[in-house]
């Protein structure tokens, strides 16, 4: 059973999330006057940042992490949610787009990331690495092998930060798309899940041995009733998550048109 006792302390964990903090705390504290003189960072995106850290552990290092691994599919399917959306949304909205561009204007950096970053690119790695990774046989590996879960993770987390930045950066090096095609491409790769979504939620028979298998928490709550759970937790988070980022980005289109309307006139 779950031990709810059980916090991973994993130094490739703790130390990873301590690196991000200490980089971003001296990036936006001892170095900012040096990066961007005369600029400030405003406390919500600091808090943004932050809380993304600290989400990101609960979601990975809690004995929540166990409940995924050992015994519901939909306890790691909703650990993923967590990941990609607001893991990645608050980490990418708490980084201060003048610092963004100080750091990566740099002749490697610039074009790297202005390839990575493009729509396309972006929204076709995040699809793939979302698609690929619910492929049972590789599932199944990442469920059995901590390093392969642990390269899983990370891949999930990247893929959305890379899949968000069209939409949410403010950077003008790695910037982002205009607001009339954010709309269309939230669209595109919801669409592009789609197939995924029916892929786990419909599929007739369990996809992964491992809760096929797995000691049940719930009495009467079978397999395939995890596995449906799961592919609603799927689906309901991409279209919430969706819907709110379409409303985010035509309130900023509509709003901008306006101001452009009463100038004009």
């Amino acid at each position: 059973m779950i031990d709810w006792r059980h916090w991973h302390n994993e130094p490739y964990l703790i130390g990873g999330l301590v690196l991000l903090a200490w980089t971003y705390a001296v990036l936006t504290g001892p170095l900012r006057e040096r990066l961007t003189p005369g600029t400030t960072v405003p406390r919500w995106r600091q808090v943004c940042y932050y809380s993304s850290l600290v989400m990101f552990y609960l979601a990975v290092g809690s004995p929540f992490d166990q409940m995924g691994e050992r015994f519901l599919f939909s306890a790691h399917m909703a650990q993923h949610v967590i990941l990609i959306y607001p893991c990645a949304i608050l980490w990418t909205i708490g980084l201060p787009p003048a610092l963004v561009d100080a750091v990566v204007d740099r002749p490697v950096l610039r074009p790297l990331g202005r390839f990575f970053t493009h729509p396309v690119v972006a929204g076709i790695l995040y699809v793939m690495i979302q698609s690929l990774w619910h492929v049972p046989a590789l599932y199944d590996l990442a469920l059995q092998d901590r390093l392969v879960h642990v390269l899983e993770h990370v891949t999930f987390f990247a893929s959305a930060v890379l899949f968000w930045w069209p939409v949410l950066s403010g950077a003008r090096v790695w910037p982002p798309m205009r607001l009339a095609g954010q709309m269309l491409y939230l669209f595109a790769v919801a669409v592009g899940l789609t197939p995924l979504f029916a892929f786990v939620t419909f599929s007739p028979d369990v996809l992964y041995p491992t809760y096929e298998f797995a000691p049940r928490l719930i009495d009467g709550f079978t397999p395939m009733d995890d596995q449906l759970l799961a592919g609603a937790i799927m689906k309901l988070g991409n279209v919430v998550v969706t819907f709110l980022g379409l409303t985010f980005v035509f309130t900023r289109w509509y709003r901008r048109s306006e101001r452009s309307n009463l100038v004009a006139n």
